[in-house]
């Protein structure tokens, strides 16, 4: 007797969507003009290296979206979730942590702010697509 794989919930592959969007576009932004977005949202100062290989980062969580939303059955996807849950669960902390201490521009909330909304998405399909 053989089991069918469970399969990928339309919840989780439109979170893969959106975080596939979300990633790329400000990955490739950070990775070839980090100086005019930052620039843009008056942050300062601004290390080009590491923002650089934060859009390289990004680029990289994105394309593992981009594999798990093609992905038909959980198990071909269980650890991307895993890993993305536990990254913006610990992006999310490192972030309040410094926002509650200090005066910071907006748009670190709002990045605080994506971070715990695919928090909270990450655990909720992992909870509900788990076999």
């Amino acid at each position: 007797m053989t089991t069918e794989p469970k399969s990928v919930n339309n919840m989780l592959r439109y979170t893969f969507l959106l975080h596939a969007v979300v990633a790329l576009i400000f990955g490739l932004l950070m990775l070839f003009i980090p100086g005019r977005l930052l620039g843009f949202f008056d942050w300062a100062p601004i290390d080009p290296l590491i923002s650089r290989l934060l859009g390289a980062a990004l680029i990289g969580w994105g394309w593992s979206s981009i594999r798990g939303y093609m992905a038909k059955s959980w198990s071909q996807i269980s650890i991307i979730v895993e890993a993305e849950a536990i990254f913006c669960v610990l992006g999310a902390i490192g972030l309040f942590r410094h926002l509650i201490l200090g005066g910071y521009l907006w748009i670190v909330w709002l990045i605080f702010g994506l971070f715990l909304l695919f928090a909270i998405l990450w655990i909720a399909a992992y909870f509900t697509n788990r076999e």
